[in-house]
């Protein structure tokens, strides 16, 4: 059994312990009753979400449940805090709104859900099924806006099947990796019937099957320069560990998978960076040279496999092995040799044994193949220390033009690099879509897994300040940072009430650079500079977080960086105060992320013949 398996039998035992989930065996009750109680014997303690008439008949027994509910400020926030407080803590996140709006507002952070594999469900109260189709009052269906982004839907058709199809819903998250939707009418809250709470079902991942196992196990041993991609699916398996004896086994350089970069620990010495966008050229140039990679937990999305740095790094020739816990996932993106359909962390101890007796052709290689990672390392360290800030004619144009009226502000890579300097022990980590953050790939570090949280391929803004709320709802513990540009931040700024209101403190840094900086960089390389709705003017965001109770910090010096986040952080875990860091940034700017999708325009009319 994994480690997932038994964190969740554990939680639904102490859950019974203590009182709650406590109706067992056939009995009378209420659909309210049988909803709450199903999710009391899933180990939910805390639900987001926005008060509603639609579900307030389950939402009065909440609390005796032992199911605190975090009022939010707008429900896509609620959505994204599910999903924070699923992937750090491997159990389920939960959200729920008001019929109609409240929940068409959650499809954004359900799709980032989706993408990052979080077992999330949503809980859709609906119209009441004797208003449905006359266009009434917050009517909508629901069940279409969630089918592209949900791994299954369960619609109560009958309030005698509340229970059975409320679990179905939370034992499917788990064991179809991703987000569930929980569609019920809001009249079958109400009434009275007999059933028997299901106990979860928790699905025991197995390693894959026996002949793609030995498969894998004889091209590793074959391979003269492995190479493996650490994914997502590692950090969900609980599989860290598993990961480094394998590498260590056979000596070959680690690579996180595009934004899991918490999938390796940063300081093992075969630890080479993440892949992708901004990522590291340590782990670009190693995996070039790979004959044989090891994809453990890693789909190999199209947008984290693509060149980088003027470098086309994915190696031609080399033979892949994928393992993945989704059949389908194996060989879409890229043509395999071995296909695993099976869980990270079992995959790695399998072949770990399988290897443990076997000569390796790797092994005359290995302290060359060492001598490397530490070389292609060293000088990926020694170039971001000197890459203080972007060269090309527009960002020397724009660094000039800080020293005028703006002050002498910060270059975002100076500030990044502070930044990890100071990033305290333990501490989780989100980061919104927007170039300064998608820069910060290359600084992002960590040392243990459920550290690190990004909106992965859906790429929504809004996405850093909610997910790191709920992230620290499950991990009060830990220290709590998210990462947003201006622009980003402005759209779920106001869940900094959230956090105070309801006493879950995080740390917010916002890099202030009065842009939309990701488009406005292809402007800048396609369109002749030519600037089109992609400048921001903004007030203090500092003084904003002030006004919603927080702490407001302004940075405008470099040294003044790594000091704000470090009392920031002692605020977090001492005194349980929020803190929004407002760093002013130069509007210098990285590579664009969709350089891919772009080409210099052609202009056919006349009248538009200059606009090339």
């Amino acid at each position: 059994m994994t480690d997932l398996a038994e964190n969740i039998e554990e939680q639904v035992l102490e859950t019974q312990v203590a009182g709650r989930g406590e109706a067992f065996g056939v009995q009378r009750m209420t659909p309210s009753e049988a909803f709450v109680e199903t999710m009391a014997a899933n180990g939910v303690d805390t639900i987001f979400g926005i008060m509603g008439s639609a579900f307030m008949d389950a939402m009065d027994i909440f609390a005796p449940a032992g199911i605190r509910l975090v009022p939010v400020v707008h429900e896509q926030g609620a959505a994204h805090m599910a999903d924070g407080y699923a992937r750090v803590s491997g159990r389920h996140g939960v959200c729920i709104g008001q019929n109609g709006p409240g929940i068409s507002n959650c499809v954004t952070a359900i799709a980032a859900a989706f993408w990052a594999h979080s077992p999330v469900v949503i809980v859709t109260p609906e119209t009441g099924t004797m208003g449905q189709g006359l266009g009434g009052f917050q009517e909508a269906n629901q069940l279409p806006m969630f089918a592209e982004f949900t791994k299954y839907q369960g619609h109560v058709n009958n309030p005698k099947r509340m229970a059975e199809i409320t679990a179905r819903c939370f034992d499917r998250a788990h064991s179809e990796i991703g987000p569930t939707q929980l569609n019920i009418p809001r009249d079958y809250f109400y009434g009275e019937l007999e059933c028997e709470i299901p106990q979860p079902q928790v699905l025991d991942r197995g390693p894959g099957g026996a002949r793609s196992l030995d498969e894998a196990a004889d091209l590793l041993a074959s391979a003269k320069f492995p190479v493996i991609v650490s994914g997502g699916g590692v950090v969900m398996a609980d599989g860290v560990e598993e990961c480094k004896a394998l590498a260590e086994r056979l000596g070959a350089p680690v690579v996180n998978s595009y934004l899991h970069n918490d999938s390796f620990p940063a300081s093992h010495p075969l630890w080479c960076g993440p892949l992708g966008y901004q990522g590291s050229k340590a782990a670009m140039k190693l995996i070039s040279q790979a004959d044989v990679v090891l994809a453990l937990g890693s789909r190999l999305g199209p947008f984290g496999t693509l060149p980088q740095h003027g470098m086309d790094y994915w190696p031609k020739d080399a033979k892949i092995i994928q393992v993945d816990a989704d059949h389908k996932m194996l060989g879409l993106v890229k043509k395999i040799s071995v296909g695993i359909c099976g869980d990270a962390k079992a995959a790695a101890e399998a072949l770990i044994e399988r290897l443990a007796d076997r000569t390796l052709a790797g092994d005359a290689t290995r302290a060359e193949r060492a001598d490397r990672i530490a070389t292609e390392k060293a000088d990926w360290e020694r170039e971001l220390d000197e890459w203080t800030h972007e060269r090309d004619d527009f960002s020397l144009d724009m660094i000039e033009e800080a020293k005028g009226e703006e002050g002498n502000w910060l270059h975002p890579r100076q500030v990044l690099r502070e930044l990890e300097k100071a990033m305290p022990p333990h501490a989780m980590v989100s980061t919104d879509i927007g170039n300064i953050n998608s820069v910060a790939n290359s600084y992002l570090r960590f040392e243990e897994p459920r550290s690190f949280f990004a909106p992965m391929s859906f790429g929504n803004c809004g996405y850093a300040l909610p997910t790191i709320i709920g992230a620290k709802a499950a991990a009060m513990d830990r220290p709590a940072i998210s990462y947003a540009g201006d622009g980003a931040w402005s759209m779920s700024m106001v869940e900094i009430m959230t956090a105070v209101r309801h006493h879950i403190p995080v740390t917010s840094i916002v890099f202030h650079n009065r842009q939309w900086g990701a488009e406005k960089k292809n402007q800048v390389d396609f369109y002749n500079r030519r600037f089109v709705a992609g400048e921001l003017d903004n007030p203090s965001f500092a003084e904003v977080a002030r006004s919603m109770g927080a702490q407001g910090v302004t940075v405008d010096k470099l040294e003044d960086v790594g000091p704000a986040l470090q009392a920031a952080v002692k605020a977090q875990l001492e005194d349980g105060v929020t803190t929004v860091i407002e760093i002013m940034c130069t509007r210098e700017l990285g590579d664009p992320f969709r350089r891919d999708a772009l080409s210099k325009p052609v202009r056919l009319l006349k009248k538009y013949a200059d606009y090339v």
